[in-house]
């Protein structure tokens, strides 16, 4: 393998490896280098992998629309075969419930119909047709077990929800990355593996040079691009990118309980559900399960961790939201033994990603995307593969941002939205949701 590239990409979870991709489809001469043995095999391999279009901005919701059709022409996009077959997308839908904590759904709605995409407004009549097998009372704000009233209604049933079509879920992360991976060498990109980024190197004038590992050897890049999950601040940090950085990332605990499927032929047929009065979403999960994840309400505490250091073992935090999906599912069984998924989140301060150029020449960022961003992997890693050709060709991203037009809605998106150094955006749900 030559010592030189054009770019090295740090990390080969799923949008490591679409920057990957998309620079060597533009005839850059790539190397995506992960510490990790395989593709996809940290955060993104842990991931939900929900496939969704309801965020909580209106450019958040747009570059989630663009996604959705990456994965609906999954094939197209790759272009290549992959020997162990490709990922499939499940392309069910997702009702999401109309709570006091979002607002019943109004903004989100205008965002929704300012970008064109389809929604069903489901009272709570539809909702008891279609899922017998929920109650429908409301038992909001989200509690924990010890909390007085847990489990008692409190505020009469339900408005309704919304039903977003265009959503549903990949049940192989993994895979999916391998895709990735398999289209970008086709395209000419390497990746290497079992090796841990110890420097960036940087030439007199404090420009990117490359990059030397834990073995000791260097690779030389004029860019190096930080996609490395719940590692990024550290690389941030290695880089002496951080300078001017208002926003940035942490690496958050998160625990995903599976249980017993509770209803009969929802693996096959079931939608996705987000449901913000009980603060969990679920999914049909492989092997006849079902999926829980946690809406991070503000009764649940969010342990920041050190990603080379942590527990990795279940807490009590499975218990609690596999209970609270049980209000809305009386019918769930709880087994005692804690089966599912202990990862981290590299969560950004406003849970927005950062996809953004750097303070150092040649350096560059995409992290901060955990979470709510692998719906979007094949558009972000177009629109980093965008702003660094157009970055490194001479364009002053700071102040005048790359307007980014998407192949498949045609709408264009200021890439400024996603900026290191904007403001804490308010507009932000400050959770999982995006």
């Amino acid at each position: 393998m030559s010592d030189r590239f054009d770019a090295i990409i740090i990390g080969a979870g799923i949008i490591g490896a679409a920057v990957g991709l998309e620079l060597s489809r533009k005839g850059w001469k790539t190397l995506n280098i992960d510490k990790l043995p395989a593709a996809g095999y940290g955060s993104t391999s842990a991931s939900c992998a929900i496939i969704r279009t309801h965020y909580s901005t209106l450019d958040g919701t747009a570059f989630a629309y663009e996604g959705y059709f990456y994965w609906k022409d999954w094939a197209d996009y790759l272009g290549v075969e992959d020997e162990r077959g490709l990922a499939a997308f499940h392309d069910r839908g997702c009702l999401v419930m109309k709570t006091a904590a979002n607002g019943y759904l109004e903004k989100l709605l205008e965002h929704q119909r300012a970008v064109g995409i389809p929604f069903e407004e489901w009272d709570a009549e539809t909702i008891a047709a279609k899922l017998p097998h929920m109650d429908l009372n409301s038992y909001a704000p989200p509690k924990r077990p010890e909390d007085a009233g847990f489990g008692e209604p409190t505020g009469g049933p339900l408005r309704g929800g919304v039903f977003f079509p265009c959503a549903g879920y990949i049940s192989d992360p993994q895979l999916a990355t391998h895709n990735i991976q398999r289209a970008a060498e086709a395209a000419g990109g390497a990746f290497r593996f079992n090796a841990e980024v110890v420097e960036i190197r940087k030439d007199a004038e404090g420009r990117v040079a490359g990059v030397t590992l834990q073995d000791g050897s260097a690779i030389d890049a004029p860019v190096v691009v930080n996609v490395a999950g719940p590692h990024s601040a550290k690389i941030n940090a290695m880089a002496g990118a951080t300078a001017d950085m208002n926003i940035g990332t942490k690496a958050l605990k998160q625990e995903v309980v599976h249980v017993p499927m509770p209803v009969e032929g929802w693996e096959t047929s079931g939608i996705v559900t987000s449901d913000s009065d009980i603060a969990c979403y679920t999914r049909p999960e492989t092997g006849n399960y079902l999926l829980i994840g946690s809406e991070d309400p503000e009764c649940d505490p969010r342990e920041f961790v050190d990603p080379d250091e942590y527990d990795e073992n279940f807490s009590e935090q499975w218990r609690i939201q596999a209970l609270r999906t049980a209000q809305r599912i009386p019918s769930l069984g709880i087994p005692s033994q804690m089966r599912g998924v202990v990862s981290l989140y590299d969560a950004s301060d406003d849970w927005i990603p950062i996809y953004d150029k750097s303070c150092v020449p040649g350096f560059y960022m995409a992290c901060g995307s955990s979470g709510n961003q692998f719906k979007n992997a094949p558009p972000a890693g177009k629109m980093m593969a965008e702003l660094i050709d157009a970055v490194e060709g001479g364009r002053d991203h700071d102040s005048d941002p790359l307007q980014w037009s998407m192949d498949y809605t045609g709408r264009t998106i200021d890439v400024g939205f996603y900026s290191r150094r904007r403001t804490i955006n308010p507009e932000s749900s400050f959770s999982v949701l995006g």
